[in-house]
């Protein structure tokens, strides 16, 4: 079915379909949903090329991918473009996706730009003062930033969660316990998030007079292999200086860092307590580890979702958003958190 006999079936004009199909505010919500169960039970499909003639929009969002030999898959990110993708789905929005050298990310975002195959961009793994931010201020394009970063003007679009605020309540946690020695599994350091999450952590304890070791602390890739490395290190300090607590950025490196602590022939919740933060990836869930771990929660997907949802209103005026939306994570508590051993 093309355009012409869908609006023929509904005894509607080509246009009134077409503006209906593309979100134009004058097209009333009765008209809309009308069309829109139409199109359900036809199964009609718009032409992509025409549409963009007539609209003058590409229904594409561009994202960059750094890759480089030797770069691990990300599970995480995987998370997050899942719930992107479910909700360009539901628009019937795509997405270009353009690999770049690590150290061109602002290049390559300019020639997507300029290419006119895309109508926002958007970015993560953001960084301390990035240099991605005043070029795609510079644009006359909307964009979206997943994170923040530190030491650059908060004047750009962006959803991200408290960081910070979700470590340090972790770590007050551990100190209302009876914890005193500390350890850090967190990401690469020069990212946003590893930033704010030891600030966090730093801040708690500083409360207490208390100071993280740069011997408990370690800033990898958040992959299990790294979390059990970092944990098999730390655990070799003798006994009185070993941490009885751990923070972890992520489940992944959680997964590593019990598995070592198993090999050690520890007890989670005893001998020594553990917090990750939760992405609520898929294929690992907090509860199921063997002691379910304490966590602070906030959902990728879902974070995708709403990025998507922002980006897609935006192309077609059809909703306002906050500019800027900082989520609270929230804390869970399970089995892997335990009062201090003496």
């Amino acid at each position: 079915m093309n355009l012409k006999q869908l609006s023929q079936m509904l005894g509607l004009s080509q246009t009134t379909v077409s503006r209906a199909l593309n979100g134009y505010p004058e097209v009333n919500h009765e008209t809309r949903e009308r069309v829109l169960k139409a199109v359900r039970e036809t199964g009609y499909r718009p032409n992509k090329a025409a549409q963009r003639l007539a609209t003058g929009k590409a229904g594409s969002i561009g994202l960059v991918m750094p890759t480089s030999p030797g770069n691990s898959s990300d599970v995480h990110f995987s998370e997050f473009l899942t719930g992107l993708g479910e909700e360009a789905l539901r628009h019937d929005f795509h997405f270009v996706l353009t690999p770049a050298d690590p150290n061109d990310e602002v290049g390559a975002l300019r020639r997507l730009a300029a290419s006119g195959n895309v109508d926002a961009l958007f970015v993560n793994y953001m960084r301390g003062h990035d240099p991605r931010l005043e070029m795609l201020k510079s644009l006359s394009m909307p964009f979206l930033v997943h994170g923040r970063s530190i030491g650059s003007e908060p004047d750009y679009p962006f959803l991200d969660i408290d960081n910070e605020a979700a470590f340090y309540d972790a770590t007050k946690l551990l100190l209302q316990l009876g914890h005193r020695r500390f350890a850090l599994l967190n990401g690469p350091i020069y990212f946003d998030f590893a930033i704010r999450r030891k600030n966090g952590m730093d801040a708690a304890l500083a409360e207490r007079g208390l100071a993280l070791d740069e011997a408990c602390t370690s800033h990898t890739p958040m992959t299990d292999e790294q979390g059990l490395l970092a944990m098999e290190r730390i655990l070799q300090m003798e006994k009185d200086k070993r941490p009885t607590a751990v923070l972890c950025s992520s489940t992944v490196l959680a997964l590593g860092a019990v598995r070592a602590i198993n090999q050690a022939k520890l007890k989670l919740g005893e001998d020594i307590s553990m917090i990750a933060h939760d992405d609520v990836l898929t294929l690992l869930k907090p509860e199921n580890f063997t002691v379910p771990l304490t966590t602070t929660r906030s959902s990728l997907r879902a974070a995708g979702v709403r990025i998507a949802e922002r980006l897609i209103g935006e192309i077609k005026h059809t909703e306002t958003f906050p500019a800027q939306e900082l989520w609270k994570a929230e804390l869970i508590v399970r089995a892997s958190t335990g009062v201090a051993p003496a």
